[in-house]
């Protein structure tokens, strides 16, 4: 399908966009993607907590889960650039798959340990690893000419949705029995798989050649590449340490029964409002995209995401936490709309996959080493405390990052970039 003669690829409207059916493919087979696993992720948490009320735990849960991330980060990137993208993804969704099933069969025993839990999370870990540098170019290579940062907003958008729907779910069907939790995850894990197979792709990749093989130094260009490109690094570099000191989404199940006193149902729809911040945002930004100030607005979203951070760690009402948590991420969304057009725009297509090897694990970092850190810290100084401490240092980084990278605080437009 070609682009309508009448209207220029940079004039394309968010219907406009819609009207390619690799478009929508990829934002449905996603959309049940994310939500399954956003479930999951919902559900195991609670679980962890609701079996040893340690907020230490809810911490290792993170670790285990970002470690094959850095582990493999020399790995899965090449793997991605060198064989068929789409295949790998399904290797990968079939590896959460089993991950799934053996968190519903350990759900069904009744357990009384974690540790289980923790070799499941790695395990699952493992396939996510492979499965974020394979995916995460689609949007890409679906995308019509110009529409990419449209593309990316409404792929943003279905993420943003499933946060909100899957949590939900979450607490309702844990409320029910964990079990019916993970079931309900890998039926969609599942689905997205069939989804997924199906996708048809208006442009393919440039691969290495044929006898090129995963190799450290090949493996190390996506590393190398984002250290040589200031803006990347610094893009990325705010997203990791932002997100590692504000990491309270990890520490929510303790929140929502200690300070808020409210159980898994309740716990589920707190667990849903940053992904109600985040779909208002990103849907927002779907039809009226940033146009200006790019840079500055990246780095006033993080401000807002700390400042609400240290709120959710004061407060002991439901109805201000479920509001922090919306304004946070809305302001989060905000970041990862920018990052996420910087990157493919300022990256080569034959490196994409090593370079968002490299950003999945500084993500990877912010968020589960975030985890790591908040439930550890937690276990020692309390939950408020820690809360309130990881917003103050995000606001802290935003003032460091705005007088030592001049190249993305004065970015204007996204139509400045480019390799």
């Amino acid at each position: 399908m070609s682009i309508p003669e009448a209207v220029s690829p940079a004039e394309m409207t968010t219907n406009e966009v819609l009207r390619f059916g690799g478009v929508r493919a990829l934002l449905v087979s996603n959309g049940v993607l994310f939500t399954g696993v956003a479930l999951q992720a919902a559900a195991l948490g609670l679980q962890a907590y609701s079996i040893s009320g340690r907020t230490a735990d809810l911490g290792w849960i993170g670790l285990c889960e970002f470690l094959p991330a850095a582990l493999l980060v020399l790995v899965t990137g090449t793997v991605a650039d060198r064989f068929d993208r789409k295949k790998v993804a399904m290797i990968a969704i079939g590896g959460e798959v089993i991950c799934s099933l053996a968190l519903f069969w350990y759900a069904t025993t009744d357990p009384t340990e974690v540790w289980p839990l923790f070799i499941i999370a790695f395990l699952y870990g493992i396939a996510r690893a492979f499965l974020a540098p394979a995916t995460r170019p689609m949007p890409a290579m679906v995308a019509p000419d110009g529409g990419i940062p449209k593309v990316i907003a409404m792929y943003s958008a279905t993420w943003t949705g499933a946060v909100i729907l899957g949590p939900a779910l979450s607490g309702l069907l844990f409320a029910w029995h964990p079990a019916a939790a993970y079931g309900a995850s890998t039926v969609l894990i599942i689905s997205a798989g069939f989804l997924i197979s199906g996708l048809q792709f208006r442009r393919q990749p440039e691969r290495s050649e044929a006898g090129d093989k995963p190799t450290f130094r090949s493996a190390m260009e996506g590393l190398r590449f984002v250290r040589r490109t200031p803006i990347l690094l610094a893009a990325i570099g705010l997203d990791l340490f932002a997100v590692l000191f504000g990491g309270a989404v990890a520490l929510l199940p303790a929140i929502a029964e200690d300070r808020l006193g409210v159980g898994a149902l309740g716990y589920g729809f707190l667990r849903a409002a940053p992904g109600i911040g985040a779909a208002a945002m990103a849907v927002f930004l779907a039809f009226k995209p940033l146009q200006r100030h790019i840079g500055r607005g990246l780095l006033l979203a993080v401000f807002v995401f700390g400042t609400s951070t240290v709120v959710l760690g004061l407060t002991r009402s439901y109805a201000m936490a479920f509001a922090a948590l919306v304004i946070l991420a809305g302001a989060d969304m905000v970041s990862v709309y920018i990052r996420g057009s910087i990157v493919p725009l300022v990256t080569p297509d034959e490196k994409r996959g090593r370079v968002m090897a490299v950003e999945n694990v500084f993500i990877g970092a912010s968020n589960e080493l975030g985890a790591f850190e908040s439930g550890i810290v937690a276990q020692a100084f309390g939950t408020s405390a820690t809360v309130i401490g990881g917003g103050v240092a995000t606001i802290a980084i935003v003032g460091v990052w705005w007088f030592s990278f001049p190249s993305l605080r004065d970015v204007d437009r996204f139509e400045d970039l480019g390799h």
